[in-house]
């Protein structure tokens, strides 16, 4: 890899994890972090922002929502050692994304190809409900991604909050009823003049994956329209 992409990565993780922007969020994240939950009671938990990760080359970028309180809040690392993490790598595998189906810590081995995540938030805040002042706050982080991922050809958002975030990232002409883009599951917008996507899917959570608002099929007509969008299939 070359050295100063890597030095430029590093550096904007280093920004993350040491970030303390929203006092309400490092308030809670360390709570949790200290008060753990009693399946977890034996092991120590991140409790700091968690960085992005994945392929920097990666022509799929997937947008989150935040980490949650003993999954990623825990483990440091994306959508890993919960419920969330199971059902999205899980997906992924089947598509070639991922190199293994299940990601139960930050040092399984996991790896993504072709794909990178990231999300709205950094930390894990309460209720899983980021205000808008910490959306506001983060998003300097997930631009300065973005920017760095010149590859780039599909933007998958996991979620109405994600949704919202690229649209200010990528606004559309809204004078234009054609160019006017709603959230719904498969939803699928063009994002500038270089033919970059915008997917929308669901966020895997709990709530969605167990009630049947998001199944297995649903998210794979996801990861497949991505994969064929990025050239990848």
């Amino acid at each position: 890899m070359n050295q100063s992409i890597l030095q430029k990565w590093q550096n904007h993780d280093f920004r993350v994890i040491s970030c303390r922007r929203c006092e309400r969020l490092v308030e809670w994240r360390e709570k949790i972090a200290r008060e753990k939950r009693l399946a977890f009671h034996d092991e120590e938990y991140w409790g700091k922002p968690v960085p992005a990760f994945g392929d920097y080359y990666a022509r799929v970028v997937l947008v989150g929502l935040a980490p949650g309180a003993h999954g990623s809040n825990r483990t440091g690392r994306m959508f890993t050692g919960d419920a969330s993490g199971v059902f999205l790598y899980s997906g992924l595998y089947r598509f070639g994304f991922t190199n293994q189906p299940s990601s139960p810590h930050r040092d399984d081995g996991l790896r993504l190809n072709n794909a990178f995540i990231t999300s709205v938030c950094r930390c894990a805040p309460p209720a899983n409900k980021p205000q808008n002042s910490e959306i506001d706050a983060c998003t300097p982080y997930l631009l300065e991604e973005l920017s760095l991922l010149t590859n780039k050809k599909v933007i998958i958002a996991l979620g109405k909050i994600a949704f919202d975030v690229i649209n200010k990232i990528y606004p559309s002409n809204k004078e234009k009823v054609e160019n006017r883009r709603t959230f719904h599951h498969g939803a699928e917008y063009n994002l500038d003049q270089n033919g970059l996507k915008l997917l929308c899917s669901y966020h895997p959570s709990r709530q969605n994956t167990q009630t049947g608002r998001l199944t297995e099929e649903m998210a794979d007509r996801i990861w497949k329209r991505a994969a064929e969008l990025s050239k990848l299939l």
